[in-house]
């Protein structure tokens, strides 16, 4: 993209060249849904300029109405200006001088008056963007809490966590990225508790996105600010909950919630970020101990297992006396580790034909397709049976993972720990597994290390970590994101 710097073009007096302005360069005449309603307040012809489809039109015809009773109640005296703003009943009316921001504002969704003889122009805040109401989402449901969840819209989004927020301090600094989208971005922390070293490299990275536009959203805006490249354990966590959102603000995290999108971003976290979930916090501190291991047990299943009984089949000896049924019953033709890695690819098939499937199909289909095409590559010899039983066993453990995204990057983890067994058997696994370990802990998310409380270790996170603390004993914030004021309660 070629960095050509603009020039501000002052709105002119006249409002004829301003319309001109506009013609060459939003296409005003030619693409429909930009439009200008002329009219006359006293002795001043005034220009509105709107996008249908981004404006309540409700609001517009009230400020219309309004601004035009102005000819009923005076006709000459105090300027038309004064006069004008005076009547423009809403609560977000100020003023710009260059047809650049008329540009922005407009293609924003806000409305321009201009006024005949006037420089500067009224642009008011008649935002109505099209999208759904906060529904629960569907990849972070709870038994037991808040249904609400963040949308496409992200005024909503911001007003979720203002809720659950009351503080002055909480700040929502909105920057536009994207030369040609000029998508609005969010970065949200409370003042006094973020770092704000942190808060300044966020702003830096994202200052520094040279792109034409973020139609992908907070994605395009993830692989920018971390750099991720081919590692594919997330870097980032996304939550479309506004009450994780908020704890994690509390907690001295900063956020980052675009336009378009129903997911917020949370920085910087590590590996447990993503094995912890919001129905632990909705339970009592035993009741919600219980569930997390249940979750540490499905993620160490989604990784492990299947490499694990790869090694026990390869070499049977290495299997406890009491042990020896593990493993299968019947040679078979093809090399068990190319009937895991088979079974693996036909599962990922059934779940990419279960996203595409019309909702009414997709269960009964996903279930039929799963139940005959696992048994009849069983009968024809193609899968013994235990490797059906450990794969659908290793699949439930990665649905049951928080995080969608570590649970595609624990899928790819155990696909090159499986390779690795095949190649050298027990010396593989464990190999495999030390470099895996390795390489997370080579990892940093905005310079945090990825597998912290573990390497670097710290014993008291770690607890935190493997026992779900009561609210009342959390007494200090995550040492991990420096937080300005390390103490939460006062």
């Amino acid at each position: 993209m070629t960095n050509t710097k603009k020039i501000n073009i002052p709105i002119s007096s006249f409002l004829s060249d301003n319309e001109n302005y506009l013609k060459q360069t939003v296409g005003l005449g030619v693409t429909f849904d930009v439009g200008i309603r002329k009219f006359h307040i006293l002795d001043k012809e005034i220009g509105v300029l709107f996008v249908n489809g981004l404006c309540d039109t409700n609001y517009i015809i009230h400020i219309l109405e309004e601004a035009i009773d102005t000819n009923e109640i005076q006709r000459y005296g105090e300027g038309t200006v004064k006069l004008l703003e005076n009547r423009l009943i809403h609560q977000q009316v100020s003023k710009i001088k260059t047809m650049d921001d008329v540009i922005l504002q407009v293609l924003s969704g806000l409305i321009v008056i201009f006024v005949e003889g006037e420089t500067e122009a009224f642009v008011i805040d008649v935002r109505s963007y099209p999208g759904r109401t906060p529904t629960e989402p569907d990849t972070e449901k709870v038994v037991r809490g808040a249904r609400d969840g963040f949308v496409e819209n992200i005024i909503v989004n911001t007003a979720l966590i203002r809720r659950r927020i009351r503080d002055p301090r909480l700040r929502h600094e909105i920057i536009r990225v994207g030369e040609r989208s000029r998508t609005d971005l969010c970065i949200a922390y409370i003042q006094d508790i973020a770092n704000p070293d942190l808060v300044k490299i966020i702003k830096q990275e994202i200052a520094n996105i040279q792109i034409d536009g973020v139609t992908m959203a907070d994605k395009t805006i993830e692989e920018f600010l971390v750099k991720q490249g081919y590692n594919p354990f997330p870097l980032i966590r996304y939550t479309e909950r506004p009450d994780v959102a908020a704890n994690h603000l509390l907690e001295g995290h900063v956020l980052l919630l675009t336009d378009t999108s129903p997911s917020a971003i949370i920085t910087p976290t590590t590996y447990f970020h993503h094995v912890q979930h919001a129905e632990e916090f909705r339970q009592n501190p035993a009741v919600g101990t219980f569930l997390r291991w249940i979750r540490f047990l499905g993620v160490v299943f989604s990784l492990f297992l299947l490499p694990l009984w790869l090694v026990f089949v390869m070499d049977p000896a290495v299997l406890p006396e009491k042990l020896a049924f593990i493993g299968p019953n019947k040679v078979t033709n093809i090399p068990i580790a190319l009937q895991i890695i088979l079974a693996e690819v036909g599962l990922e098939f059934l779940r990419m034909a279960s996203i595409h499937t019309p909702t009414p199909l997709s269960s009964a289909a996903g279930l039929i397709s799963a139940i005959l095409i696992g048994q009849i590559a069983i009968n024809v010899g193609l899968f013994v049976p235990e490797v059906i039983l450990y794969t659908a066993i290793s699949m439930i453990g990665s649905y049951a993972t928080p995080s969608y995204e570590l649970g595609l990057g624990n899928k790819i983890g155990k696909l090159f720990l499986i390779i690795c067994t095949a190649l050298f058997q027990e010396i593989g696994f464990v190999v495999g597994m030390t470099l895996l370990i390795l390489f997370l802990a080579s990892i940093r998310s905005l310079q945090t290390p990825y597998l912290w409380p573990f390497l670097p270790f710290d014993w008291e996170a770690l607890v935190k970590i493997l026992i779900r603390p009561s609210i009342s004993s959390l007494k200090v914030r995550p040492s991990i994101v420096h937080p300005q004021n390390i103490r939460r309660q006062k």
